[in-house]
């Protein structure tokens, strides 16, 4: 009879599971006590429960205002007067900090559903609570509970719904949970529970929902699951599981979601995944899997959303993964994806977002992009190899990014559909993003009634001076040929004007050049001398000798003297000079040990070399340098307000100066130019010294990243990356055991750097506590730079806390867990702006690292 209920049990739960709009499941108890009290005979009820639920505080004074508490509101009685449920949201409790030791467990022996969701309730969860053995639903989620999990939990053997999310639970998940053999939910996520997922968990064979996310459980996921074989949902996302995905996960044939991201699995995709048939939601993201996309893929016809992103996937996207004909969305970015984007992906009617960035696509861009007709979709294909044009059919896109990538031509007319009757502007495409590309030719008027677009770094023409254009959308637009509207009307004259006087100019250039080269090797001099002005006018000086350059500087900086000195690091001092010509620049002079010293000089050479190919607003502009027997310096872009930590050491009145908004922008400009660094240049330039003292100010407190002395262009193939380098608080940690240095010992400094900025002050020792469990109640907003008031606005707000997350995640010790600058800069660039789900005040450091 016990089994007959239970399997009809379980059909119950089967039919009321519901989505909600974030893919995540609720499951109600199909036994649950009636919220609406029973009504027992007036002298049956029980004095022993009346007192218990007076003495818990949580009633206030309702006893005095009537003496029978089966009729208090949150409170249900069976026929003889006993309680069998207490439902805490349905109380008007007067204390602010209600605790649950204050109730007493053991006076209700026929206690069966306890809802205390949402209560503020403080304190641990009691061992008595193992005595309510009749308890088959639990619900202590979204309080602020601590400690761990009795193990007295698993005496409650009748109990089917067990939910303690949201909450500050530590310790590990008892192995004796595996004796709550009528479990159908449990979920645990948003704690702090630690440990590894006991392997006795997979003897819950009526397990339909198990959710561990967020929280900090290690080891393997434990190949037991695959017992579980009723499990609908299965979430263990932002924990720090690693191994491979075990192949018993495809025993889980009834499984619909399932969520391991955010973790340290490595391995390959099991083939054996293509067993879940049911499955609608995967998501694998912020991994280190490996391999390629398993075609098998094709098996699971009812996937809906597909995430991959942030692993190291490799080979082609297979074909077979288009048809999924319930796709809707695809996300695969930050692999290492190649070939093609499958022409098949046309046949997805649903798909209506799909983002491909940051892989080693190449070829052209299939036409149309989507056939989403449900809604209009959302396309990322930037940081690819694509090339080709734009096709002009795109289809049903709301926000389209196809920046970072070879593509060529024009941008042409485009439309939705097969009717070329239906032009782009007739859904208005909200967001456009193509910069950094090859695209030419005139600019269509049409693009300006978009919302947000980027068309910078390309070679565009610009009709009627860019009217209807704003200025930061076509920075480094240059265009290839003359405006169509300056022509030159051809002659024959002037055709044989050029056929006679090429020739001779010709040689006359030839005689010029040999008379040049003979000069350079007869005097055994500078390889180039370009126009040296008596001004001193450094702007035009480039691989010129110094002489009368050496001459003006002296007399500028009066021989290096200590009044224009601005700044002293490792490697040399910094100067600010007023050039004749009235211009100010700074100086960065080597120390004279430096100056003398071979390995010095090829370091000061590299420099040189990797700033004169840099173009970024946020990398501080090289004008110049001398090289000089007496000392050899590198002419900047004058920064008027020094460095960020001398902006930070000010005093309060100065210090409000670098309000919330400029201390986020200076963060996202570092961010900038560190992912230009590793991302655009080729080979990747690590900076190897970013801290507070390198980032510099101009007059509005715009960032750039400056000093490069120490700065080495890292060869992706070379394995000589040993030189010890950096400043001490900001080194990554991986430093201390190993000598090699790479992107990812930046993206440490760089979160260093963040969390600086917002304290005002270098965070130090911090840094460890932030990460440790027993320091989980410091609040984001004692963090926060006590000189200035703590943000009011909601960007601001929402900003701050989109840093630190960042940050946090820079700063994980193991350096593979870590994002890329390009991921910090597009997500500081990105973020969509929303409310908070809880008070900025309330928001713990703990809940942004978890």
């Amino acid at each position: 009879m016990v089994a007959k209920c239970s399997n009809c049990a379980l059909l119950i739960i089967a039919v009321v599971l519901l989505f909600s709009t974030t893919g995540s499941y609720r499951i109600f108890p199909p036994n649950a006590p009636n919220l609406t009290t029973v009504e027992p005979p007036s002298s049956s009820f029980n004095n022993s429960e009346r007192q218990a639920l007076i003495q818990s505080g949580w009633w206030g004074s309702h006893h005095a205002i009537d003496p029978n508490h089966c009729y208090w509101r949150g409170v249900s009685c069976d026929d003889a007067g006993s309680v069998v449920g207490i439902y805490g949201w349905e109380l008007n409790y007067e204390s602010k900090l209600l605790q649950l030791q204050t109730l007493n467990f053991t006076a209700f022996p026929n206690l069966v559903s306890m809802s205390l969701d949402g209560m503020g309730l403080t304190g641990s969860i009691p061992k008595e609570i193992g005595t309510v053995t009749k308890l088959s639903y639990l619900v202590l989620s979204n309080n602020s509970l601590h400690g761990k999990l009795p193990p007295t939990l698993s005496n409650l053997t009748q109990l089917e719904f067990l939910y303690v999310s949201f909450n500050s639970l530590s310790g590990i998940i008892p192995s004796t949970f595996s004796l709550l053999e009528n479990l159908i939910s449990l979920e645990l996520d948003s704690n702090q529970i630690e440990g590894p997922i006991p392997l006795q968990i997979g003897n819950l064979s009526n397990l339909i929902k198990l959710n561990l996310s967020h929280n900090l459980l290690n080891g393997s996921i434990p190949f037991t699951l695959g017992q579980s074989k009723n499990l609908i949902y299965l979430n263990l996302d932002s924990n720090q599981i690693e191994g491979h995905i075990p192949i018993e996960i495809g025993n889980l044939k009834q499984l619909q979601i399932l969520n391991l991201s955010s973790n340290y699995l490595s391995g390959q995709i099991p083939l054996q995944i293509e067993a879940l048939v049911s499955l609608q939601e995967l998501y694998i993201e912020f991994n280190q899997i490996n391999g390629s996309i398993p075609s098998e893929f094709q098996n699971l016809i009812n996937l809906h959303t597909l995430y991959l992103s942030h692993n190291m996937i490799s080979g082609v996207i297979p074909p077979k993964l288009f048809q999924l004909s319930n796709l809707v969305s695809l996300h695969l970015s930050n692999n290492q994806l190649g070939g093609n984007i499958p022409s098949e992906i046309r046949n997805l009617d649903f798909l209506c977002d799909i983002n491909l960035s940051n892989n080693k696509l190449e070829g052209l861009i299939p036409s149309p992009i989507l056939n989403c007709f449900m809604s209009f979709g959302k396309v990322d294909f930037s940081n690819n190899l694509l090339s080709g044009n734009i096709p002009s059919k795109i289809g049903y896109v709301d926000k389209l990014n196809m920046s970072h990538n070879l593509l060529s031509g024009s941008i042409p007319f485009l439309s939705i559909s097969d009717n070329p009757y239906i032009p782009w502007r007739e859904y208005s495409l909200s967001s456009l993003d193509l910069s950094y590309n090859n695209l030419t030719g005139i600019l269509p008027v049409e693009l300006t009634t978009i919302p947000y677009i980027n068309l910078s770094f390309n070679f565009f023409e610009c009709p009627q001076g860019c009217k209807g254009f704003h200025a930061k959308s076509l920075i480094g637009n240059t265009p290839r040929s003359v405006n169509s509207s300056v022509q030159v009307q051809k002659t024959e004259k002037p055709r044989n004007l050029i056929v006679i006087a090429l020739p001779i100019t010709c040689c006359f250039l030839f005689i010029i050049f040999v008379g040049i080269l003979c000069y350079i090797r007869c005097t055994n001099k500078v390889k180039f001398e370009q126009s040296s002005k008596k001004d001193g006018d450094l702007f035009s000086i480039w691989n010129y000798d110094g002489k009368i350059a050496f001459e003006d500087i002296i007399e500028a900086t009066q021989d290096f003297d200590i009044r224009h000195c601005i700044g002293t690091g490792a490697y040399g001092s910094v100067y600010k000079a007023q050039l004749p010509s009235g211009k100010i620049v700074a100086l960065k002079k080597l120390h004279q040990r430096e100056s003398q010293n071979p390995s010095f000089d090829k370091s000061f050479r590299n420099e040189i070399k990797m700033l004169s190919q840099i173009r970024h607003r946020n990398i501080v502009k090289l004008h110049g340098f001398c090289l000089h027997n007496r000392c050899m310096f590198l002419v900047y872009e004058y920064m008027e307000r020094g460095s960020l930590f001398y902006a930070l050491s000010m005093d309060d009145d100065e210090a409000k100066e670098l309000s919330w908004s400029k201390r986020v922008n200076i963060i996202s400009g570092t961010a900038n130019a560190l992912a230009y660094m590793h991302h655009d240049c080729f080979p990747p330039i690590v900076h190897r010294d970013v801290t507070s003292n390198n980032i510099l100010l101009n007059s509005e407190l715009h960032a750039v990243v400056s000093d490069f002395g120490t700065a080495r262009l890292l060869d992706p193939d070379s394995s000589n990356q040993t030189l010890q380098v950096g400043t001490y608080g900001y080194l990554a940690p991986e430093l201390a055991y190993t000598m090699t240095v790479t992107e990812k010992c930046d993206v440490y400094s760089f979160g260093v750097v963040a969390l600086e900025t917002l304290m005002g002050r270098h965070p130090g020792v911090l840094i460890l506590s932030l990460f440790n469990s027993s320091n989980k109640n410091i609040m984001i907003k004692d963090l926060l730079d006590s000189r200035i008031r703590l943000p009011l606005c909601q960007r601001d707000t929402q900003a701050i806390v989109q840093v630190l997350i960042l940050a946090l995640a820079c700063l994980r010790s193991d350096p593979k867990s870590r994002p890329s600058m390009q991921q910090v800069a597009y997500e500081l660039s990105n973020f969509e702006q929303s409310s908070l789900s809880l008070s900025f005040s309330k928001i713990s450091v703990f809940q942004l690292i978890a």
